[in-house]
């Protein structure tokens, strides 16, 4: 089912399966999310939970037993229970079922609420732990924003541009042993704050930053102003994609705690890079807002 929230204007539209942002328009109606258009990527915008990315050969070690844990995890699918505060509010939630701890053995809640004023979204994940033992996650948005906005403007048209200049190496996937490879990277920010687009950035998959003094990014036309920022502060990690060779009309920015597997970690859940932990009865907010850039004040 599809909800909708209303703000000076704005709109924003979202799925209950997955509480995925399906929508987001301007005061004249203007789209700024991908339309899911399965050419290309039949998603907009899906929750990364309990993992980001795919685990070595789909599997994965916990408390000494495997587990298969789908690529992205399982909360994407799930149907969420959910509660509106007022026209522009809306919180979605889901937790462990026994068909969940068959392959992620741990109680947790996971809640979502949306708050949409005018231009900007802001998002805030809380994560709890309803079990009586620690336990570990990773999570992450993926939402994918067209790029171009306007038919007369091409992709290259458009920079990503951070707050601060950055000197960052992205890990290159391995295409054919998908992982991620933490000898192999390239260079796409030397003490600049500016990445211009061109779809051949993305021929080896996503372009990830992990650890930067910014917390916020622009994905912008210069000559226009127009575009989105994301601001994440609840993330450790940003990463961008769009599928390889296609050229498809769209980016995603996705902030994460965590990733998929590197070639030099193990197997153990535990074990993954930025892993996230919580104690029993522990629970933990990750925040990030998106705002429409060029709109009228």
């Amino acid at each position: 089912m599809l909800l909708t929230l209303n703000s000076q204007g704005y709109t924003v539209s979202i799925e209950t399966i997955g509480a995925e942002l399906k929508s987001y328009k301007n005061k004249d109606g203007k789209e700024y999310i991908w339309n899911s258009n399965p050419e290309f990527w039949a998603r907009s915008s899906p929750l990364l939970f309990p993992s980001i990315g795919n685990v070595r050969n789909g599997k994965t070690m916990i408390d000494g037993k495997e587990y298969e844990l789908c690529k992205h995890g399982f909360v994407k699918d799930m149907e969420m229970e959910y509660e509106r505060e007022g026209e522009n509010k809306v919180s979605f939630s889901c937790a462990a079922t026994e068909e969940t701890l068959k392959s992620y053995p741990f109680r947790f809640n996971l809640r979502l609420t949306y708050e949409l004023n005018g231009p900007t979204l802001c998002m805030d994940y809380v994560v709890a732990n309803t079990d009586n033992k620690d336990i570990y996650y990773h999570l992450g948005a993926h939402p994918g924003f067209s790029c171009p906005l306007e038919e007369n403007e091409k992709f290259s048209d458009y920079i990503l541009k951070f707050p601060y200049a950055e000197t960052c190496d992205s890990p290159v996937y391995d295409l054919t042993n998908l992982h991620f490879d933490p000898v192999n990277t390239k260079r796409h920010l030397d003490n600049s704050d500016t990445i211009r687009l061109d779809y051949s950035l993305f021929d080896s998959d996503a372009l990830v930053f992990s650890h930067l003094k910014s917390k916020s990014v622009q994905l912008i036309n210069p000559a226009t102003g127009k575009g989105i920022q994301m601001d994440y502060p609840g993330f450790s990690t940003i990463a961008f994609w769009t599928p390889a060779k296609v050229q498809a009309p769209f980016l995603c920015l996705e902030p994460w705690n965590g990733g998929a597997i590197f070639a030099d970690e193990d197997n153990e859940f535990a074990h993954k890079r930025d892993i996230q932990t919580l104690a029993k009865q522990e629970s933990k907010s990750h925040g990030l807002v998106i705002r429409l850039l060029g709109e009228p004040d």
